[in-house]
């Protein structure tokens, strides 16, 4: 019988491990922490009663992954909880650009600039789930809807800071900035506006859910699963180097390209333990989770109901923000993700305590403390926030590095999307799973699509194991 080894156990890994599973093949995953899920767990990080993710917490993606749609995981516990409101991005004027699963409902709120909104990505989300079958894939395939493609390609390529000149309010602008900010780059640089655009587009098909009960219950569904098709998960068991490696077919890794080397070493062929060592990391991430009283008291309307709150001001300022971030600079006022998971999913709350998250981009590998920074942002939109604080729980960049290698330096989001990388990752290849070595694998966020818990990167390397076996 064809068996596998899967190193790491977070959505891609396990996804993998499920796809080959599901193909005959006797699985075995090896997970370095005493719990399964890597990035895609949640726990009590604050106070008894309260549950928090860890690292990832929404999912518009995950929900409309092209893999992950196909397994029936509410059967092992998986369900997606909707906020009223998906994303919220408050200005200092008392206004916010509210974000909803209807593009109708989003349309109406953005005023004048609602048709513009309209003509930008109602085209995409309309096509979204061929669009998704297309580019969360390699870059190199025989594309089979190219109605798609065209409707993405020139509205992708342009700098996020030119695309945002196309609106004309304060509110379409920050609207558009916050959801670019999530390719955690400077968005002065060609193709920036692609992941915006896509988030844009994922959460009018499929909103921006969270797991009920934690972002962990994506991965505990996969592992069940797993279980199920008869394949193995060994916690506590980490692999540094090949002689950690029980015999087997194939290996997928869900590592960073460094961890890769780390492990292979010279077996690796010499062209791709450069590229591998080329590969350049991301801005990191400063998160603080808080326990709070009641709710955050946003004086924008509307922001108290979104499931995600951008936090960084207009438009020029989110750029420049990230620009400072890449650059290596800490910016005063940093770009924040807050989550609201509490107001889609209740059972994360205790009586009228309530769990919320926040992580600022910061430098790569950031040494200073920015929990001042991020509380102060907050407070700036919703003052009388700190007076509703109880208690925090932080996580620095090193704190995710120690916590994941994959995490070095606060990535968390596995590379840079700077630059061409955004598109060939790890390295220029036709494959980009293979690593060189016969039967192994890079299944990570560091290969095709990228960050994100929808499993892809998982997928596309098992299905090119299985090709090449």
């Amino acid at each position: 019988m064809t068996t596998a080894v899967v190193v790491g156990s977070g959505p891609n890994g396990l996804a993998g491990a499920v796809h080959l599973a599901r193909s005959g093949v006797a699985v075995t995953v090896l997970e370095a922490a005493d719990t399964i899920g890597g990035g895609t767990r949640s726990g009590e990080l604050t106070l008894p009663g309260l549950t928090h993710d860890h690292c990832s917490a929404f999912h518009p993606l995950g929900v409309g992954s092209p893999f992950l749609s196909r397994l029936d995981l509410a059967r092992y516990g998986l369900q997606w909880d909707h906020a009223p409101i998906d994303c919220a991005h408050p200005l200092d004027d008392g206004t916010a650009a509210l974000i909803h699963r209807s593009i109708d409902t989003t349309v109406e709120g953005l005023g004048r600039d609602g048709p513009r909104w309209r003509a930008l990505v109602g085209p995409l989300a309309a096509r979204f789930d061929d669009l998704a079958t297309e580019v969360m894939q390699p870059i190199v395939h025989l594309p089979r809807h190219l109605l798609a493609l065209a409707t993405l390609g020139p509205r992708a390529l342009p700098p996020a800071t030119i695309t945002a000149r196309l609106f004309a309010t304060p509110q379409g602008r920050a609207a558009f900035a916050g959801a670019a900010a999530h390719a955690y780059t400077r968005l002065d640089r060609p193709l920036t506006s692609a992941v915006g655009l896509m988030l844009a587009a994922s959460g009018h098909r499929f909103g921006w859910p969270v797991a009920r009960g934690g972002s962990a219950a994506i991965t505990s569904a996969l592992a069940a699963m797993l279980v199920d098709l008869g394949g193995t998960i060994e916690t506590g068991h980490r692999v540094t180097s090949t002689a950690d490696l029980p015999p087997s077919d194939i290996v997928l890794l869900d590592t960073s390209p460094q961890v890769a080397v780390d492990i292979y070493g010279d077996a690796l062929p010499r062209r791709v333990q450069r590229a591998y060592r080329r590969f350049r990391r991301a801005p990191g991430a400063f998160k603080v989770d808080y326990a709070i009283e009641g709710t955050v008291p946003w004086t924008a309307p509307g922001v108290a109901s979104a499931g995600t709150v951008h936090v960084c001001g207009d438009a020029d300022e989110v750029f420049a923000a990230e620009r400072q971030v890449a650059r290596g600079e800490m910016p005063d006022r940093p770009f924040l993700i807050v989550g609201q998971q509490y107001v889609a999913d209740p059972s994360r709350s205790h009586g009228e305590l309530n769990p919320l998250y926040a992580y600022a981009h910061v430098p790569h590998g950031f040494s200073g403390d920015a929990t001042e920074a991020i509380t102060a942002q907050i407070e700036r939109f919703a003052p009388g926030f700190r007076s509703r604080i109880r208690t925090t729980s932080v996580t620095s960049t090193a704190d995710f590095a120690s916590g994941n290698p994959n995490y070095a330096g606060g990535d968390v989001i596995g590379g840079s999307n700077g630059g061409l990388q955004v598109v060939f990752r790890p390295r220029p290849a036709i494959d980009p799973y293979a690593t060189g070595i016969e039967g192994v694998y890079l299944c990570s966020a560091s290969t095709p699509p990228g960050a994100g818990a929808h499993g892809m990167g998982g997928f596309n390397a098992a299905t090119s194991a299985l090709r090449h076996l």
